[in-house]
């Protein structure tokens, strides 16, 4: 494991281009009507501005916001699934992330082959996932759900499945975007003790939530974003309090 683990972001901006596309039948009628002086309407989202924070090893950071906020995207920033339009984002440490619940399964395949597919596609070799996959199954507790279809899993269960398969593969860096709600009280509690032991390694961990209590059990330190700025970063106590007193004016 690094010593030096660390996500830095200096100025990072995202922007996404979600002008109307004029490929359906009603963008088409709506085109020939239109006056031909008339230019395509292009509208720019701007997703984060001028983000600036550093996370270093061993720090539990929350993200905290309104839907929109620009959660979703910094994470997704840190993962490198979004490279930064403005700015600079450096991340020292291997990094596994659970967003998209679905991302990565098989629909049709069992629970075990899942464990092997995520498995890899996580950073393991074959050898590595046949050596821990009984401890992952039995850390999700699916029991002969295993042998089933994922397609046949509930909400619940699919976070049991990949939430066991992310934290075996022993990540630096472990970005979790509101996955755990769905999950029932006993998983979560077990899923929390799994989080605490993989803190006290010195790793770093980075948790979207909209659940306060959850942000209060896990982190101590938070960011309150708000249409892609950070409005606050600090003690988890103090920007939550801060959060329920003004995040609905």
């Amino acid at each position: 494991m690094k010593e030096n683990l660390k996500i830095s972001l200096r100025d990072v901006g995202v922007r996404f281009d979600v002008s109307a596309r004029h490929d359906s039948l009603k963008s088409t009628v709506l085109n020939v009507l239109r006056r031909k002086s008339d230019k395509p309407e292009k509208r720019i989202v701007h997703a984060l501005k001028g983000v600036t924070l550093d996370i270093d090893h061993g720090e539990r950071v929350g993200l905290i916001g309104l839907n929109g906020a620009g959660k979703s995207t910094i994470l997704k920033v840190m993962a490198g699934i979004y490279p930064p339009t403005s700015g600079e984002a450096m991340i020292n440490g291997h990094v596994s992330a659970m967003f998209e619940l679905a991302t990565g399964f098989e629909m049709t395949q069992t629970g075990w082959d899942n464990i092997r597919i995520r498995g890899m596609l996580l950073g393991l070799t074959p050898a590595e996932v046949e050596e821990r996959i009984q401890q992952i199954g039995d850390f999700s507790e699916l029991g002969e759900f295993l042998d089933y279809p994922v397609k046949t899993y509930s909400a619940g269960m699919f976070i049991r499945l990949a939430f066991s398969v992310s934290t075996a593969i022993n990540p630096e860096i472990l970005l979790l975007d509101e996955v755990m709600g769905a999950g029932d009280v006993q998983f979560a509690n077990k899923a929390k003790r799994r989080m605490l032991e993989f803190m006290e390694q010195g790793k770093i961990l980075v948790f979207s939530s909209h659940s306060l209590d959850m942000l209060k059990s896990f982190c101590e330190r938070v960011i309150w974003l708000r249409k892609g700025e950070i409005v606050m970063d600090g003690p988890a106590e103090r920007v939550l309090a801060e959060y329920e007193n003004k995040a609905g004016q």
